[in-house]
């Protein structure tokens, strides 16, 4: 089974490897989807949505919104920032029934990546 939480943040970047106009500063108001995969526990929930809510905002949005994204990330493309979320959030999110599925990350209301951590 999967479940998801959806979150948006605003933040400035620049993409200083790229040749184009996303080589200048500019910003985005992002749209983040978190999805987890696993079995329902006792109490019939994966994950309960307020706990994910409170490591998600404590652990990605508190570090993201409002503020320049390169001087958290190298180069923060859309798959760059999704990466980082992943990295960010696959230990806190792996439980007894559950773990980190996927991050989906809307740079645009029509552009998107998804994510689902390395190939082992």
């Amino acid at each position: 089974m999967l479940i998801s939480k959806e979150f948006k943040f605003d933040a400035a970047h620049n993409l200083v490897n790229y040749h184009g106009k996303c080589e200048k500063l500019h910003g985005h108001t992002y749209k983040l989807r978190v999805t987890l995969e696993g079995k329902p526990d006792d109490e019939g929930m994966i994950i309960d949505f307020a706990e994910l809510k409170r490591i998600v905002n404590d652990l990605v949005i508190s570090r993201l919104d409002h503020n320049y994204i390169n001087e958290i990330i190298t180069q923060p493309s859309a798959e760059n920032i999704a990466m980082w979320i992943w990295k960010v959030l696959e230990t806190p999110l792996k439980g007894p029934n559950y773990r980190l599925y996927s991050v989906d990350l809307w740079e645009t209301e029509s552009a998107f990546v998804t994510y689902k951590g390395q190939e082992e």
